[in-house]
């Protein structure tokens, strides 16, 4: 795996966690297995990797689950944001590419974990688009956005 030297910061809905990493691996991917799913509360992990040593807790230290005798899974204990996936036997801990401040700069290329894939996954492009959040209730999403407790992305 290549080693990208890029400085990225992320963390938790709440922004009582947050992170910065100077460096990044290329292995942006998507885990369909269950214990994937369980831990974020989806249909799979979208993670990428920085190197343990490129990694620090800026704000905050994240809680942790060990999901499984070798793997830990790091959250915000305030709000419940899934913040990481960690071989504990590994160098480098998988970041869940939605807790980054760009998650866009992350585009899985390679997916694993398909034995739990859901059955309907490729047809999700078909589905019909139904257009922006803000334009389906534009009253709702002011309502939201002006007592929204979430961090915004950066600090």
């Amino acid at each position: 795996m290549e080693r990208i030297d890029v400085t990225v910061t992320g963390g938790c809905q709440c922004g009582a966690v947050r992170y910065r990493a100077t460096q990044m691996l290329d292995n942006a991917h998507l885990c369909h297995c269950r214990m994937c799913q369980k831990a974020v509360g989806n249909l799979f992990a979208a993670l990428v990797a920085a190197p343990n040593e490129a990694l620090e807790w800026t704000r905050g230290e994240p809680a942790a689950f060990r999901s499984s005798e070798h793997v830990d899974r790091g959250f915000c204990a305030a709000c419940g944001t899934p913040l990481y996936y960690r071989n504990l036997k590994g160098s480098r801990t998988n970041l869940t590419i939605g807790s980054l401040d760009d998650p866009a700069a992350f585009p899985p290329r390679t997916q694993m974990g398909s034995e739990a894939r859901m059955p309907w996954f490729g047809d999700l492009p078909a589905l019909k688009d139904i257009g922006a959040t803000e334009a389906q209730d534009e009253a709702w999403a002011a309502a939201i956005a002006a007592s929204s407790n979430q961090h915004p992305d950066r600090d």
